[in-house]
């Protein structure tokens, strides 16, 4: 990979990005991303040297990284100073990793200045570095305590252009934009009295609504049905039930939507107090998701009035 030119920023200059990318395809999604919202490449790296190269940049954005590998000690060094970055403020970033790393990037990567993306189109990641550049200039111009209205208008405008580019560069993609990503609750989900069952609630009862619940794909088109929220409740209630252990990757895989849709709720459901993350004791790479107790006392009151007012139905 070749460098390129580096140099102190104006403050109206194109946004530094500096590229993290294991292969050669990866580089070049990268480039495409950062051509779409109009900024510039100012260094380009691999995993091994990503730490050295980010030390070198007297201005930095944002980093854009695109793995497909697990680089053992060096990704995690990586992924240590990227959340150190983003936690003194200094630059933003975006990680886009194969569900295969994903447990282990979730583990590690945990500031909210940081978009963690799980084999995304290039839509998605050409966003997401767009948002993040946006937010990184606001934050700029907050800490400078500016009040030029020139400077506001022109970050107006800016964030226009940034629309429209990501607008045209949908439209030369195949495939359909993931939905249910606008459509969380905007307040916290309430949990409901309600009698508690009498009969133990079995796991196989929930595999079958489960079961249920995909057949449906057969006959209607699945983004009618793309909120993953019930289906995650439904299957970490199940595990729970079994006594088993839930990995974020294997969440997103039962979420059944794209896992960059997933990991945006996962992190929705944690903040609200439905879901929980723990750390895994005998693998400090990977995180597992339980359900909440108050969320699972909940299903369990749903299921009994399910139960209450005839068979089972699917959710």
């Amino acid at each position: 990979m070749t460098q390129s030119d580096t140099g102190t920023n104006r403050h109206d200059d194109p946004a530094s990005i500096l590229i993290v990318a294991d292969t050669p395809g990866g580089e070049r999604r990268c480039r495409i991303a950062v051509e779409a919202i109009g900024a510039r490449v100012v260094s380009t790296a691999g995993p091994a040297d990503a730490v050295e190269r980010i030390g070198e940049q007297i201005a930095l954005d944002a980093a854009l990284v695109d793995l497909a590998e697990d680089h053992g000690a060096a990704l995690d060094t990586l992924f240590g100073e990227i959340d150190r970055g983003a936690r003194a403020g200094r630059y933003r970033s975006v990680v886009s990793v194969p569900i295969e790393l994903l447990d282990i990037a979730d583990a590690q990567i945990r500031h909210g200045d940081i978009a963690l993306l799980c084999a995304p189109r290039g839509i998605e990641q050409a966003a997401a570095l767009g948002l993040a550049v946006a937010n990184r200039s606001l934050a700029l111009q907050d800490v400078r305590r500016e009040r030029d209205d020139t400077r506001l208008m022109r970050l107006s405008e800016e964030v226009a252009r940034i629309a429209r580019a990501l607008a045209e560069l949908s439209h030369d993609e195949s495939g359909k934009p993931d939905g249910g990503d606008n459509r969380l609750a905007e307040a916290p989900l309430a949990f409901r009295p309600e009698p508690a069952r009498t009969d133990p609630l079995r796991p196989e009862d929930i595999r079958a609504m489960i079961r249920m619940r995909r057949l449906r794909d057969r006959f209607f088109d699945s983004e009618l049905f793309a909120d993953p929220a019930w289906d995650m409740l439904l299957d970490l209630m199940a595990a729970r039930l079994e006594e088993r252990q839930v990995a974020v990757s294997s969440l997103c895989i039962a979420a059944a939507v794209p896992p960059t849709t997933a990991l945006r709720w996962i992190r929705t459901m944690t903040e609200r107090g439905l879901f929980v993350r723990r750390s895994d004791p005998r693998d400090g790479r990977r995180v597992f998701i339980d359900l909440a107790d108050e969320a699972a006392e909940a299903l369990d009151r749903w299921f009994a009035a399910v139960q209450q007012n005839g068979d089972l139905l699917p959710g």
